[in-house]
């Protein structure tokens, strides 16, 4: 199998099965272009994308899928083993927050029974080594602050998805201790919990996000209400946090006891935004995205989020490769591009990505 992007990651993930649960949405199918850029041999599950267009089609990629619901026990269980996965990437999820508040049912059934039946099927799927399990920064127990918020911080969610997402938390560590090193199993399965902040990006159409909901009424030409323009939270690129995912799977594989923890990823002090200063950088770049503060009652939304993300640069090498300007621009960008010429950037993005880490001499994009 022929690898356009080959030796990164100390050629880990090379000829290597893996599996992605929500390959079919925004930071899955991003993810799922990285690992067949690598080589690797990719399975997804997941629901079918909910939006049209969506990035999983455009990309278009080849790769073994079952297009099932995680809160369907036995189907996730008979998919996994079919698929034999040696590392599992599980990003599948209800993840928006204002949807959880419509459906709070739906969202904790998905995001905490969901992560059970995956976890209880790679107990009895012996070929699995590692999995990363994609919780939030919203995890946490947000009071607000200007701190950072650190792995050993309380746990907490004043909205459905957030709570739902602090309980997969709490069960993966659970399932961690109790299970996946336990000597029954026959070898120790590595577990990690990556908690990203707030991701930006080509190919994102969700609806109740910021970038989708500027690109949606630039394209036709209307103007975005906007909730919450002084809110501030980590933004990032998505590739910055998927390169840390890629790295934990292949320190779980070296060895699943100590990369087996929480791990934030997030961006530098300037990378954490207002939702204003990113309006502004992203309509300086693309001048028909239009927006206006909307002031009538919304769901509530912490107002403040910050990541320490000391404890992944010291222990993993890691760290965040574009700035925010770059970030914002590589976005824009590629969604313009989308209307104006029907092409995407993925490819591009990626490529420019890894170089420019290889430039800041990161360990995992140096062959």
């Amino acid at each position: 199998m022929n690898a356009a992007l080959p030796g990164l990651f100390g050629n880990t993930y090379h000829q290597r099965r893996v599996l992605i649960t929500g390959h079919t949405g925004f930071k899955g199918s991003w993810l799922a272009l990285w690992l067949k850029q690598m080589g690797a041999q990719v399975s997804g599950l997941a629901l079918p994308a909910d939006t049209t267009p969506n990035h999983a089609s455009l990309l278009n990629l080849s790769l073994d899928e079952a297009l099932i619901d995680l809160r369907d026990a036995s189907a996730v269980r008979e998919a996994v083993q079919r698929f034999e996965p040696e590392v599992v990437f599980h990003l599948g999820a209800q993840a928006l927050v204002r949807r959880s508040y419509i459906d709070p049912v739906g969202t904790f059934n998905t995001n905490v029974m969901g992560l059970v039946n995956l976890l209880e099927a790679v107990r009895a799927t012996p070929s699995v080594r590692a999995v990363v399990n994609a919780t939030t920064d919203k995890c946490y127990d947000n009071r607000n602050t200007t701190t950072g918020y650190r792995e050993t911080d309380p746990l907490g969610g004043h909205d459905p998805y957030s709570a739902s997402k602090a309980c997969a938390e709490i069960v993966s560590s659970s399932y961690r201790a109790s299970f996946l090193v336990h000597p029954a199993h026959g070898h120790p399965v590595g577990l990690a919990t990556a908690r990203a902040g707030n991701v930006i990006g080509g190919g994102d159409w969700a609806q109740n996000r910021l970038i989708p909901d500027l690109v949606r009424a630039a394209v036709s030409g209307c103007v975005t209400e906007i909730r919450h323009p002084q809110a501030t939270r980590p933004w990032q690129h998505v590739l910055e946090p998927l390169s840390g995912y890629l790295m934990l799977g292949e320190r779980l594989l070296k060895d699943p006891h100590t990369a087996a923890q929480a791990w934030n990823f997030g961006p530098p002090a300037q990378g954490h935004l207002s939702v204003g200063a990113v309006i502004a950088d992203f309509a300086a770049h693309w001048p028909a995205v239009r927006h206006t503060h909307d002031t009538s009652p919304h769901p509530h939304e912490a107002a403040l989020l910050h990541l320490n993300c000391g404890k992944a640069e010291q222990q993993l090498g890691w760290r965040p490769v574009w700035q925010a300007d770059t970030m914002i621009e590589r976005t824009a960008r590629w969604y313009r591009t989308h209307h104006e010429r029907a092409t995407i950037l993925s490819y591009d993005d990626l490529r420019d990505y890894v170089h420019a880490a290889r430039k800041h001499g990161l360990s995992w994009a140096c062959a």
